[in-house]
């Protein structure tokens, strides 16, 4: 897909507001104020949803959006607590009467997800299949790892978790916000979030828990900082994260502002 200029004098017309909602900010172990990994980023008059972890339906409806007001999902990996309610997003977008889908879904994902696809089709059949309303891109870095949807600029970079982790900034008239997925200590995903205003880091276990494939508060301040964005969302975060400040923790790594993710959490990038 070709890169995509932004046309100033169209960003005066019709704003520059992006709006980025969390709509599930915990990880594999279930909580009623957590749900699994989801962000819905709305700009452009496009419905981006980034994972589809368990919950996110309902916390898509919390927030005023219908599963098939959705334009893209992009899947940052296939852990389940990442893609554990697409199944249910295409099965009700097929069968949902006058509430299901009328527009095509493009399905985004790294290396595998055809396959991934396919598996679930070899499950459950027809009843994933959105009749010509689903289109699956398959990325394929480096050659896909800037695009243009409807007029968002999209990019892609490998996150340090599986083979098939890929981190995406999403950028409109020049303001851009990054989202980690889950990863671990990540040179390239420095380079990839420099100069962004909204960075929303994975941050699963406090610093003295520190578990291979996911990050701690102090090391994604570090990050942030050494990639110089302008504010940080700390998020998929475990049980264990209560007990300690998360915040204050990743502010002694990183000298701009932090935030702790919430579920249902709203942030408009013209003003973060």
């Amino acid at each position: 897909m070709p890169f995509f200029c932004c046309d100033r004098k169209r960003c005066f017309r019709r704003g520059s507001k992006m709006k980025i909602t969390i709509l599930g900010s915990g990880t594999c172990v279930p909580r009623l104020e957590r749900a699994c990994s989801a962000l819905l980023v709305e700009a452009e008059g496009v419905n981006i949803l980034i994972d589809c972890g368990l919950g996110t339906i309902h916390r898509l409806l919390e927030a005023g959006k219908d599963p098939s007001d959705i334009d893209l999902l992009f899947l940052t990996h296939f852990h389940p607590d990442h893609t554990g309610e697409l199944v249910s997003l295409l099965f009700s977008g097929k069968y949902a009467g006058k509430y299901g889908r009328k527009k095509s879904l493009t399905l985004v994902a790294g290396k595998g997800l055809s396959d991934f696809y396919q598996g679930l089709c070899g499950i459950y059949g027809e009843w994933v299949d959105l009749s010509g309303l689903l289109r699956i891109k398959e990325l394929s870095l480096p050659g896909d790892s800037l695009w243009d949807f409807n007029g968002l600029k999209l990019s892609f970079a490998p996150a340090c978790h599986r083979p098939e982790s890929l981190a995406i900034g999403v950028e409109s008239c020049g303001r851009k916000m990054v989202f980690t997925g889950d990863t671990d200590v990540c040179p390239n995903l420095v380079s990839f979030a420099k100069g962004a205003e909204l960075f929303i880091c994975e941050a699963a276990m406090p610093d003295d828990m520190k578990v291979p494939g996911h990050l701690t508060p102090s090391l994604a301040g570090a990050m942030a900082e050494e990639a110089g964005v302008r504010h940080l969302v700390l998020t998929h975060f475990y049980p264990e994260c209560d007990e300690v400040d998360m915040v204050a923790t990743a502010g002694k790594t990183f000298h701009g502002p932090v935030t702790m993710a919430e579920d249902l959490m709203v942030m408009d990038l013209s003003s973060v």
